[in-house]
């Protein structure tokens, strides 16, 4: 019987602080992974909401080393390719390897195509899509070395159907999928597999920054992303570390280049 072999392993998270990164960083942990969390761990000018935080990573290294594993914490940024090199070099250093990488580091925020500032178009695709590659282009030498790895590119079902006020949030999910099929295809032969992950709404701390922005509430973006066939809001971080959590074990040692939908039902109306 195939389990979740994730003993000995060492991830890569980007994003980690809080959300989505944080819950699949404490499922892998229970696991018996190591974890590196990366993160930047402050404010951006876009979108003027509250990012994760340097007290946050602090707070998820304890979680994850009470588990019986390591944390490494990182702060840096996405779009910085010294920052990433030298998150890569340290973990190099304390780990020696690196099993899995998760790519999660995003933002989100509304606007129409129209009316978006160029600034704004270029810090979501610097983030969401450039941000993504430039990680996996210093953590795919290494997998290559190790002929093996896992790569999941955490996208969005707006990377699989359009959105109105979401053109460039959009544009850089899709965008997720065309490195996700490309890379599968380039790492095959050294037994690295790559998919892409497609949750409906989340409930992380991002809703609290979006309605803040649009002066609304948390609930009111809720009813405004409705469309989910099952009779929820949002799906939970804890739901999209499950699928994390499978795709990276034995389970889903055949499943490359695929995509795979948490979206309560949402692309079936």
């Amino acid at each position: 019987m195939l389990m979740f072999n994730s003993a000995n392993k060492v991830a890569f998270i980007t994003g980690a602080a809080h959300g989505q990164g944080r819950a699949v960083a404490l499922a892998l942990a229970k696991e018996g992974t190591d974890i590196v969390a990366f993160d930047v761990a402050r404010n951006l000018e876009y979108p003027a909401y509250t990012f994760g935080s340097s007290a946050e990573l602090d707070s998820l290294k304890a979680d994850v080393e009470a588990l019986g594993v390591q944390c490494l914490t990182v702060a840096g940024d996405v779009r910085s390719d010294a920052d990433i090199v030298r998150a890569v070099d340290e973990t190099m250093s304390r780990f020696g390897r690196i099993d899995i990488l998760f790519n999660n580091a995003g933002i989100c925020a509304y606007g129409l195509a129209h009316e978006l500032e160029e600034d704004a178009w270029d810090a979501m695709l610097d983030i969401n899509l450039k941000g993504a590659w430039l990680v996996a282009r210093r953590v795919i030498p290494v997998m290559i070395e190790q002929r093996s790895g896992v790569i999941i590119n955490n996208s969005s079902i707006a990377g699989l159907r359009g959105m109105g006020r979401l053109s460039h949030y959009a544009a850089s999910k899709w965008g997720l999928v065309g490195l996700t099929k490309s890379w599968a295809i380039e790492l095959a032969p050294y037994t690295i597999r790559v998919n892409s992950i497609h949750p409906t709404g989340v409930n992380t701390p991002m809703n609290d920054g979006l309605a803040a922005l649009e002066g609304t509430t948390t609930q009111e973006i809720a009813e405004r992303s409705a469309g989910n066939l099952l009779p929820v809001p949002w799906v939970e971080p804890d739901d999209v570390a499950g699928m994390v959590l499978y795709l990276t074990s034995d389970a889903a040692r055949y499943i490359t280049g695929s995509q795979f939908v948490l979206d309560a039902g949402l692309l079936t109306r």
